[in-house]
């Protein structure tokens, strides 16, 4: 009677280990990849904004034709491999137009990938979501693993075998998709009724203040390595920093329910925005190792516990039928429009006041966004808030 669960576990934490393994060669080493090929800061800046708006976008899309028509997992398999195929064109050029293309076709069918795959994974777990920790975790195993070792890789080669790289991963994902479980997916939702849900005041200002959030993650997924590399640090230094990150986000997830009994939702997200205020301050200043590493480790709480309050603190605020949609907006406005819009704004003025000036920019942010849910949450009756 068990070899079923464990087997659909075993599928959808081989899923989670793929997606980050592309994520730790896709986000530490492809805009590196872009600069040594000679692009401007703000055509860096466009490549990664235009993989944000397809965030923005075609999750949503994707996930209502999902849910309209019960075939989450054709369409699943069919995004892995469209993705995959779409990819290797990369190979075929370095031209930034033609890249600049490339990026937006292969983000239409590879952006809905992990809301797609957090959705099998509720699935599966059905009474045990308490236990999604531990098969998400493989997911930041991977991540580790691979950018300590494509560090050293890139250090011996060649900052090029990334697309290769990123392709073969991508190939193995597409096939094991097919492992991935069949899923009862509901059939109608009345997204625009339950959307409607979310304009009250508590949401719209949580939304924005985690919309900030990310804008001000612009400096860092976007230029980090291109900073360490221009401080004169090789690529498994730079491999290594993520993954040091990566791991302290680990700590905290395998913590959370020890994390939320003693703190509410809204404390979490408040020492969050602190985090992240000081992060980039020591981004903006730090030269030396020791620094760097020592304000990657708070990724534990401007990623772990920001990712995982957030996820709460909407699932609370949404009402019964909206819970769905309060997650995909939540998403979509946050990684997905958050990042755009501090992809493009690093892009457009990296060429004149530089990484550090950027994060110095992405720690004032990071403050306002702060300031503004404080102060709203203290202006707000505690019955409102219950239920942290």
């Amino acid at each position: 009677m068990t070899a079923a669960p464990s087997r659909d576990s075993a599928a959808i934490a081989s899923q989670y280990f793929l997606f980050f393994g592309v994520m730790g060669l896709y986000l530490p080493y492809f805009n590196l990849y872009c600069y040594h090929l000679g692009f401007s800061g703000m055509e860096i800046g466009v490549l990664s904004a235009l993989r944000a708006v397809t965030l923005v976008v075609f999750p949503l899309l994707w996930g209502i034709a999902a849910d309209r028509t019960s075939r989450r997992r054709p369409i699943y398999i069919l995004c892995h491999i469209a993705s995959a195929c779409i990819w290797a064109a990369f190979l075929l050029t370095d031209d930034f137009v033609a890249m600049a293309v490339i990026t937006a076709a292969y983000g239409v069918f590879y952006a809905p990938i992990i809301s797609f795959l957090e959705a099998f994974s509720m699935d599966m777990l059905g009474r045990e979501k308490s236990s999604y920790g531990r098969v998400r975790a493989w997911g930041s195993f991977s991540f580790i693993a691979v950018v300590l070792g494509v560090g050293r890789i890139v250090d011996a080669t060649s900052v090029r075998i990334i697309i290769p790289a990123i392709l073969a991963v991508s190939l193995v994902h597409a096939i094991v998709a097919f492992s991935v479980p069949h899923a009862r997916v509901q059939t109608s939702l009345a997204f625009g009724r339950e959307a409607r849900a979310l304009l009250a005041r508590q949401p719209l200002v949580f939304i924005l203040c985690a919309f900030l959030m990310l804008v001000s993650h612009g400096t860092y997924y976007g230029f980090f390595s291109i900073h360490l590399e221009q401080l004169g640090y090789s690529a498994t230094f730079i491999g290594a920093s993520w993954a040091l990150a990566s791991g302290a986000e680990i700590g905290v997830m395998l913590c959370s329910k020890r994390l939320f009994q003693r703190l509410s939702l809204e404390a979490t997200l408040v020492i969050a925005f602190a985090a992240a205020v000081l992060r980039w301050g020591i981004m903006a200043a730090a030269v030396s190792a020791g620094w760097i590493l020592g304000a990657q480790l708070l990724h534990a709480l401007t990623y772990g516990a920001f990712h995982m309050a957030s996820i709460l603190y909407m699932d609370r605020l949404a009402p019964a039928g909206a819970k769905t949609v309060g997650q995909a907006v939540n998403n979509a406005l946050t990684y997905g429009l958050g990042l755009m819009v501090g992809f493009f704004v690093n892009g457009y003025f990296y060429e004149t006041i530089g990484a550090a000036g950027m994060f110095r920019v992405s720690a004032a942010i990071a403050l306002g966004a702060g300031v503004l849910f404080a102060g709203f949450n203290r202006l707000t009756p505690a019955n409102a808030r219950s239920g942290g």
